[in-house]
Order: structure tokens, then C-alpha cells, then sequence
């Protein structure tokens, strides 16, 4: 059904095909860039319209001109063979290695495509061969990739990507709502401006579907930049170390110490001298509000407090600090519940200095879907519609 395809079903040489009597505007030019005959090129571009359920091109007696399908399909396939880049990929090729990588197996490549071992091992064979590069090595069971495997497997991950979202596209056109977005959804995301941007946005578009994947910066950047997700929510990172990705803020937060209603410091407002005597729960080395709490008490000549418990989720700091006298450096945000529930008290708010910027990061190389920009939108009023600083 044209609404439920996959990219697995196309044809790589069809889909050049297509792009090219897109960006040269006839048949018989296309014919000759990819090295096929005006029949062959005519009776792949029929046979992918018949495929998508839809006219890429109108036909006339000056050239082809791109539908509206066709404007939307042809930056995306483009798109994809740059990622792919050698005429030796095949449909095939690409599907089993990346089903290797990332099941770690023939055998679980096999299960997860539905190909034989013997497709599945002459396909990866045959691309290594043709790009002149070994792309797997065997640890006993396993299958490992080797460098330029993995980065081969990541490009075809986007690639993947690409041609996915260009048939959702297309399939949106037709009344087939096949789109989806897939968000990362690191700690400080989950208190407001996300759950805010999800009901603004399905409040319009109920039928995109999105997953939301829980966790910390470092289990979620790469999955965003092999393609996995569309966007990660949270915490800034100054400097950005990957080139691959851009930022964009939505508004500063400036973090707080908490304790428990009751705690020997509740309703004192301690100096850090005072909070330094306590024990804390933080999240571990690496993440912004650890490296917020170091200089806050670093900056005033004091020994940093002990830290026994390392944890990033806010429920679990909840209740250590519920079940004795720790501390934490959290959002507001993040415990506005609890706070309103007369579960925790506000001790100090740290210096201004010490705001972190909160907003989207994604790929360099994302081209938005029409759903993905307006998710991207809501994301920005919903910075706004809760008080904070866009």
C-alpha cells in the first residue's frame, strides 16, 4: 500500500534516476548521466510512480516538470546519495549492512531483514570488495565494524533516514499520515517546555506520531547523529565538540539547592559554607549541573561537599533526599511538583552566572519535514508560553 511502504522496495538506480530528470528537466538528459536508455530510465520512473502512488513529474513536450511530489522527493534522494556517494551501493548492500551493524550478527541481521545468511554475507562481502575497504571483522560469534564500517553504516543510517522521511512526505500528500518524529528528551526537557510542545503540537497534528526517548546527553547524542532521533532537548553544551551538530537555544534556567521540608537548613537561607557540611546526590562528572556545583563552592574557597549518591533521575534524588539529609542542585522546574506538594524546600538560588541555557540540538545536515519544523515551533512558544526567556 503506497501510505505504508518502505525504502527497502525502491530501487537506488530508479531513485538517481529520478533525481536527475528532476535537476536536468528531460529524459534523455538523465539518460545520459546515469548511464542508462531513455526505455530503461522511462520504465524506472513508471515503475516508481507506481510505487509512490503518485506523479513525480508532468510530462510535456518541453520536459519533465516536477509535481509536487517530485519537489519533495527529489532534495531527499539527493540528500541520501550524498550520504552514500558510490554508485557500487545497492538497496540491498546498504539494508544488510546496516542490519549488521546493528545487530552485531549475520544471523540477527538475517532475522531482523527477512534476507538468508547467504544474501545477508554476499551483500557486505560484495561492498567491501567494491569500496576496496574491509568493513567487518569477526570476534568469535560477533561481528564487529570496523572503523570505516561504522562510519559507511552511519551514513547509510542517514541516508536511510532521508528517503524515509521523503515517502512519509509524499504519503502526506496522499492523506497517508505516516510521519514521525523522535525526540531525545534529556532531564531538564521532561519538567514543562516538552510536555507543553507534545499537547500543542497533537492538539494540530494527532496523527504524527512521536517517541520520546528518556535520557542523559551522552546516551542520546549518538543516536541523534546516526538518525535515530530527530531532535534532543535539554542542556546546551559550551563549546559544542561535535561538528555534525547545531544548537539553539529556548530560555536560560538557573538552577537551585533543595532539601527536604524538614531539613535542618529548610527556612535558614544557608550560605554555601552551611550546604557544604551536607552530603548531596548530583549527576555524575560531565553533566552541566555537576560542573555547576564544583565552581559554586570552588569559587568560594570551600572543599567540595561530599557526593555518595550519583544519580540523574530527579525521582531517585527525590527520595534520597526524602529518606535523609541530602542536598540537591536541581531546576526549579524539575521539582515544581514537589515543591507545590510541600515535599521539598528551596534553599538558595545560584549566582546568575550560573544560568544554563536550555534548547534544541539536531544535525547540521537535518532538512525539517513539514511536521518536524512545526514540532520545532512548538517548542519555541512553549519556552515562551511558561515565562521563561526565549
Amino acid at each position: 500500500m503506497p501510505g505504508t511502504m518502505d525504502i527497502w522496495s525502491l530501487n537506488l538506480r530508479h531513485l538517481r534516476a529520478a533525481a536527475k530528470i528532476a535537476e536536468l528537466g528531460t529524459v534523455n538528459a538523465a539518460a545520459i548521466a546515469v548511464n542508462l536508455s531513455q526505455p530503461a530510465i522511462t520504465q524506472a520512473l513508471g515503475r516508481l510512480e507506481m510505487q509512490l502512488g503518485a506523479s513525480l513529474f508532468e510530462r510535456r513536450h518541453d520536459g519533465m516538470i516536477p509535481t509536487q511530489a517530485g519537489e519533495i522527493l527529489a532534495p531527499r534522494i539527493e540528500a541520501a546519495l550524498a550520504h552514500i556517494r558510490s554508485p557500487h551501493v545497492t538497496m540491498s548492500r546498504l539494508r544488510a549492512m546496516l542490519a549488521l551493524a546493528e545487530t552485531g550478527s549475520y544471523a540477527g541481521a538475517s532475522q531482523e531483514t527477512g534476507l538468508s545468511l547467504p544474501s545477508i554475507h554476499r551483500a557486505v562481502s560484495d561492498l567491501a570488495l567494491a569500496l576496496r575497504r574491509p568493513l567487518v571483522v569477526r570476534r568469535g560469534k560477533f561481528v564487529i565494524t570496523t572503523e570505516a564500517g561504522t562510519q559507511l553504516a552511519r551514513e547509510f543510517r542517514l541516508a536511510q533516514v532521508e528517503l524515509e522521511a521523503g515517502l512519509s512526505e509524499v504519503a502526506a500528500l496522499r492523506g497517508h499520515e505516516t510521519r514521525r518524529i523522535s525526540i531525545g528528551a534529556m532531564p531538564l526537557s521532561r519538567a514543562r517546555i516538552l510536555p507543553a510542545a507534545v499537547a500543542r503540537f497533537l492538539a494540530r497534528r494527532p496523527q504524527v506520531r512521536l517517541t520520546i526517548v528518556e535520557g542523559s546527553r551522552a546516551e542520546l547524542v549518538e543516536p541523534l547523529r546516526n538518525g535515530t532521533l530527530d531532535v534532543m532537548v535539554g542542556a546546551l553544551r559550551d563549546p559544542l565538540v561535535e561538528t555534525d551538530l547545531v544548537q539553539q537555544p529556548l530560555f536560560d534556567d538557573v538552577p537551585a539547592f533543595f532539601a527536604r521540608s524538614g531539613h535542618p537548613l529548610a527556612g535558614t537561607a544557608p550560605q554555601a559554607a552551611d550546604m557544604a557540611r551536607y552530603p548531596f546526590t548530583l549527576p555524575p562528572h560531565g553533566a552541566p549541573l555537576r560542573d555547576s556545583f564544583e565552581r559554586y563552592f570552588a569559587a568560594r574557597g570551600l572543599a567540595l561537599p561530599l557526593v555518595p549518591v550519583e544519580c540523574g533521575s530527579v525521582m531517585m534524588i527525590r527520595q534520597v533526599m526524602m529518606g535523609g539529609d541530602f542536598l540537591a542542585l536541581l531546576s526549579p522546574d524539575q521539582v515544581q511538583v514537589e515543591i507545590e506538594a510541600g515535599w521539598l524546600s528551596e534553599l538558595a538560588r545560584l549566582p546568575g552566572e550560573f544560568a544554563r541555557t536550555i534548547g534544541m540540538t539536531t544535525r547540521a545536515s537535518l532538512r525539517p519535514t513539514e511536521v518536524q519544523a512545526e514540532f520545532f515551533a512548538d517548542l519555541e512558544t512553549a519556552a515562551r508560553d511558561v515565562g521563561v526567556k526565549a
